[in-house]
């Protein structure tokens, strides 16, 4: 790969739970010559991906470093408890902190949520932390706890003997897209425009697309401007041919004239006939 086409690729850092395919349907249809790879990386190396340049931009969890970063809130996610099927939880269609307060609580090491954090802590605590969020997945089905988690990953780790259910009163999980302050591209900027529902044809945001389409654009422009000049050629043809044709009396003007002609013409060869009659008849009385 060459220089010029490293600098015209997008990349962009997702966390586990993070769902971009919609964003990156609109990039390759509005820049189909600037591709866009997408990085998956853990929620604890999201920040670190982001300020080190490995990536242009991220879809990531909060809180980010705002010193370095720049952030632009997508969505906030639900908190939800995922427990086994049989659970005593699984009855209600949502529950508070409290219905869980006797629970073994899990707290993996890539916690999103902050969890071990909260004051006042929920449930009990576990006597060691999973290394994963998938870790502690496993341990719920195996009934040693549950889980909190936002509900994509709820999602992400599904399982046929689990379940989970809303937690109202629960701290949730705020997903952004980031990118390093001092490194704000026109692809970035292209980007940022997609995901707040801009129109391709926006003032904001155009500089990278408008370079992408410059080439296309020349071509378009010279056969416009080639069908222009064959269409004030073909105006010149098709006067020519009009004011050849325009001594044609018009229908008011034509039927004055034509009646006169008529007339004499009728006169003339009425005589012209009477004649011949006439001598016809006298031939005939002979």
């Amino acid at each position: 790969m060459t220089d010029s086409q490293a600098a015209l690729s997008f990349r962009l850092a997702y966390v586990p739970g993070a769902t971009p395919a919609k964003w990156v349907r609109i990039w390759n249809e509005r820049m189909p010559g600037v591709p866009l790879t997408l990085v998956a990386v853990p929620a604890a190396d999201a920040v670190g991906a982001l300020r080190d340049g490995d990536v242009d931009a991220g879809l990531v969890r909060l809180p980010v470093d705002r010193t370095v970063l720049s952030a632009i809130p997508l969505y906030t996610e639900t908190t939800v408890v995922v427990v086994p099927k049989d659970h005593l939880v699984a009855a209600a269609e949502e529950i508070t902190l409290a219905d869980i307060a006797d629970e073994i609580v899990l707290h993996p090491l890539d916690d999103t949520l902050g969890t071990p954090g909260w004051e006042p802590a929920p449930g009990r605590p576990a006597l060691e932390r999973p290394a994963t969020t998938a870790d502690a997945v496993e341990l719920v089905a195996a009934g040693i706890g549950v889980l909190l988690v936002p509900q994509s990953l709820a999602r992400l780790h599904h399982r046929k003997d689990l379940t989970y259910r809303p937690v109202t009163d629960a701290p949730q999980s705020g997903v952004v897209l980031s990118w390093p302050e001092d490194a704000t591209t026109d692809l970035v900027e292209q980007f940022i425009g997609i995901v707040r529902g801009r129109t391709v044809n926006s003032s904001r945001g155009r500089p990278a697309a408008a370079a992408t389409q410059q080439g296309r654009g020349a071509g378009d422009g010279r056969g416009a401007a080639a069908g222009s000049g064959g269409g004030r050629q073909g105006g010149r043809r098709s006067g020519g041919a009009s004011a050849k044709a325009s001594p044609k009396p018009s229908a008011k003007s034509g039927g004055r004239a034509g009646a006169k002609g008529s007339r004499g013409a009728s006169g003339g060869s009425g005589g012209s006939g009477g004649a011949k009659g006439t001598g016809r008849g006298k031939r005939g009385r002979r």
